[in-house]
């Protein structure tokens, strides 16, 4: 009897053992002591890298660190592209992608979101002496008019989707595609509306944004991380409490105002 019970014990002993729960994410990187987060470094104002000091800046930059120093670990960035990122986020190449990132129903399949951080959607930027021309997806599609697309993410998805007589051309480098608008190699782009507007700052009256109060459809920015329910519990916490305390609103204001 009193070995029967004893390997009993010693059966539900192993059982529990077996039974423990894997680390999660939010545990691993505690102890790793590193944030790994992915960013293109080419979508101002939410990140910028500087290709000779590999720096990056940007408004998700001083956001990471903030996550960081909520986390008590320091921050690494690991540059991706718009058209590597879903394979890079597959390969665990990083915890978090930061940098103006879209939701998307692929991207959602693959990981989890936090909560939304931004509301806004596609609108256009052209130069200002055409602004009047492109207010419309109809005024935009016609043979003749030459939209810019960069590779890979959700501008060059909506484009697609919504012209087929207008030329679409595409331009690998997402620092300089504004720069061809304004010197008349190309029409119009059309992107997301904070993006429009930072760009309408930095080639002032020469480049304008059209309506980007009333974007041509509805998308929400967020931070895309690997699945783990207690990472995705701690920055969507960690959001709410810049919300509260005003830290948000301070980067937020350092980028956008």
């Amino acid at each position: 009897m009193f070995r029967a019970l004893a390997g009993l014990a010693l059966v539900l002993l192993l059982s529990a053992a077996h039974a423990q729960p894997a680390p999660s994410r939010l545990d691993e990187i505690v102890a790793r002591g590193t944030l790994r987060v992915g960013m293109t470094g080419d979508y101002l104002p939410f990140t910028a890298l500087d290709k000779e000091t590999k720096i990056f800046r940007g408004f998700d930059v001083d956001m990471a660190q903030s996550l960081g120093k909520a986390l008590g670990v320091k921050v690494e960035f690991v540059p991706t592209s718009w058209p590597q990122m879903m394979k890079d986020f597959e390969a665990d190449s990083f915890d978090i992608a930061m940098g103006g990132i879209s939701i998307t129903y692929d991207r959602q399949k693959k990981g989890l979101f936090s909560t939304p951080i931004m509301r806004e959607g596609k609108t256009p930027i052209a130069r200002c002496a055409d602004k009047g021309k492109f207010e419309t997806l109809a005024e935009i599609d016609k043979p003749g008019t030459r939209v810019i697309v960069n590779p890979g993410g959700t501008n060059e998805r909506f484009a697609r989707a919504n012209v087929t007589a207008a030329d679409i051309r595409v331009f690998s480098d997402n620092t300089k595609i504004f720069d061809e608008i304004a010197k008349g190699d190309a029409d119009l782009m059309m992107t997301d509306a904070s993006e429009t507007r930072y760009q309408q700052k930095l080639h002032l009256g020469v480049l304008c944004a059209v309506h980007p109060d009333k974007p041509f459809d509805f998308a929400e920015k967020a931070y895309w991380m690997q699945r783990d329910v207690a990472l995705k519990a701690f920055v969507d916490q960690w959001l709410h409490i810049t919300r509260e305390d005003g830290s948000y609103a301070k980067i937020y204001a350092a980028w956008f105002e």
